[in-house]
């Protein structure tokens, strides 16, 4: 995918060009409701409370892409896409 791309901005309410940038997994927080169930399941004698996914991985992984506009600076994040890989290009 080109690095700069032309699309709508709801924000200037035109097509202007937008920065394509692949969005990052940030690090889970400890304090999560869901992550503090599963230490407490996990602590203490007894070990892994649950088996050890068997299966494939999948032929395709989601690409989560953040469009930034260049006049504005607001950022559109649409839906993911599936893509085997995926790369950022400077366009030419």
């Amino acid at each position: 995918m080109p690095k700069i791309v032309k699309m709508y901005c709801p924000s200037c309410k035109k097509h202007t060009p937008h920065e394509v940038e692949r969005v990052r997994k940030k690090k889970a927080s400890e304090f999560k409701a869901g992550q503090r169930r599963f230490r407490r399941a996990t602590s203490g004698y007894g070990g892994f409370p649950r088996p050890k996914f068997e299966g494939r991985e999948k032929p395709t992984k989601r690409v989560a892409l953040r469009f930034r506009c260049q006049t504005c600076k607001t950022a559109l994040t649409p839906p993911s896409i599936r893509a085997k890989k995926f790369e950022i290009v400077e366009a030419q």
